[in-house]
């Protein structure tokens, strides 16, 4: 059997590991994507209050083949996805990523993405929207192997604070080394914008719907491509308004 992740493991610092232990060990999805097809995944993570759900999904991006991730962590004690990607020269992957979380619960998107071949390119988007007392990360390591030249790798990880008794763990992290690439990444933790929650109250907005607007704005658009963003819509809406 496998040992239990302990807190010495980077990518399970965060994590509520007393919640990992009532399903350990976890099976791993295998994806293969064969050189110029193209794997849309989408991963909604909801459940009650005491569940917990630990998704693990290996990805191997084939030639000039996309993988594209649309992941909701929206309930549930534990709310956890880990993604191993490896993408072969002229591969795309992109992850769109939303988190939700209040009370107590412990929310988490991990990402290992391994750039092994050139000219590929990865996109990583993540917004959080936390309140009580809620753990909510994004943890993802990009790296870029020595032969994979013009690589084309960003992650943007962006995080809302509705109390100051939630955390937010925001990692974007790279390992660079190949010399002509492009790479970027950025984090930020925030809360709601005074002057914008003035300016609705100002035009007869009540305090919760103006909120509930600001939040929606926050999240909105990583799903309008994904042929199910309805059901995501409705999971993220659903999960805002617990908030409130």
């Amino acid at each position: 059997m496998t040992a239990l992740p302990t807190k010495r493991d980077e990518s399970w610092r965060y994590s509520d590991l007393d919640a990992v232990a009532r399903v350990w060990p976890v099976a791993t999805h295998a994806h293969v994507v064969a050189p110029g097809e193209t794997l849309v995944l989408p991963i909604l993570i909801d459940g009650g209050a005491d569940d917990v759900i630990v998704e693990d999904h290996d990805i191997v991006i084939g030639e000039g083949a996309t993988a594209i991730l649309n992941v909701a962590v929206t309930g549930g004690r534990l709310g956890r996805l880990f993604a191993k990607v490896r993408l072969a020269e002229g591969a795309h992957f992109a992850l769109n990523g939303a988190i939700v979380a209040g009370t107590s619960e412990t929310h988490e998107i991990v990402t290992r993405i391994s750039h092994a071949e050139p000219h590929a390119t990865s996109a990583q988007t993540v917004r959080a929207v936390l309140g009580g007392k809620a753990v909510g990360s994004y943890l993802g390591k990009v790296a870029v192997a020595r032969g994979a030249q013009k690589t084309d790798a960003s992650q943007s990880a962006k995080a809302m604070l509705l109390d100051r008794t939630a955390t937010a763990n925001l990692k974007p992290e790279l390992e660079i080394f190949a010399d002509d690439v492009k790479c970027a990444h950025g984090a930020t933790v925030g809360e709601l914008d005074a002057q914008a929650l003035f300016y609705l109250a100002s035009r007869g907005l009540p305090p919760a719907e103006a909120k509930a607007l600001l939040l929606r704005a926050f999240v909105g658009g990583l799903f309008d491509d994904a042929a199910d963003a309805e059901r995501f819509q409705a999971a993220v809406d659903a999960a805002l308004e617990k908030l409130l």
